[in-house]
């Protein structure tokens, strides 16, 4: 049983492409995080921790714009269950994006925030400023892969191709950066390596024979 194809127009290819970077800039993201007796006591802790936090990014050379504004909560803590349920505290958080181009000294950055006040990193994120023209030149090379699939079908085919009728982008907002974790590990753990970022794309062609 042969199937037929209903409305032959041509042919249909997807493409790849990616393009790697040496990083510009780190996201560090630091987070105070207190339990006091009181929701005043909670804050006025946290509060100062926040102050020593800001003054090491300062003499680390990081502007306050490049601080992002922070989350903050509060929130009743208990431990136990039903009738032996006890109450810890209030418990205060508050956490921050850090932006930093300075990635030779970003170790020593990390170490100063947690000594000033920081009670954990939760990431580390490198990435570049111009991510918007590698994503471009990610999306040249996903039709050139595209391109270069149709052209090899065709050939064997028998055909030639004719023009471009359908572009279609399969990732609109492809995200891909190296990230690596702030905890634990060897000295040089934090070593950015590189930043990737890809696209991909279907591309559509007629036929010529």
């Amino acid at each position: 049983m042969t199937q037929a194809v209903e409305e032959p127009w041509g042919i249909s290819v997807f493409g790849s492409g990616t393009v790697r970077a040496e990083p510009s800039l780190a996201r560090v993201r630091p987070a105070v995080d207190v339990l006091e007796p009181s929701p005043e006591q909670a804050f006025q802790r946290a509060g100062e921790a926040v102050v020593r936090l800001r003054e090491v990014l300062r003499r680390h050379g990081v502007p306050d714009a490049s601080v992002s504004g922070s989350r903050l909560g509060l929130s009743s803590e208990y431990d136990g269950h039903g009738g032996r349920r006890t109450m810890l505290g209030y418990r205060c958080q508050a956490s921050y994006a850090v932006e930093t181009e300075v990635l030779d000294g970003l170790e020593r950055l990390i170490a100063d925030v947690v000594e000033a006040g920081a009670h954990r990193i939760d990431g580390v994120e490198f990435d570049v400023r111009d991510r918007l023209a590698l994503l471009d030149e990610a999306r040249r090379r996903a039709v050139a892969a595209a391109r270069r699939k149709a052209e090899v079908y065709a050939e064997a085919a028998g055909a030639r191709l004719g023009p471009v009728l359908r572009i279609q982008d399969v990732e609109p907002e492809p995200v891909a950066a190296f990230r690596a974790s702030a905890g634990g590990g060897p000295p040089g753990a934090l070593a950015p390596g590189v930043v990737e970022v890809s696209a991909r794309v279907v591309l559509g062609f007629s036929l010529r024979h």
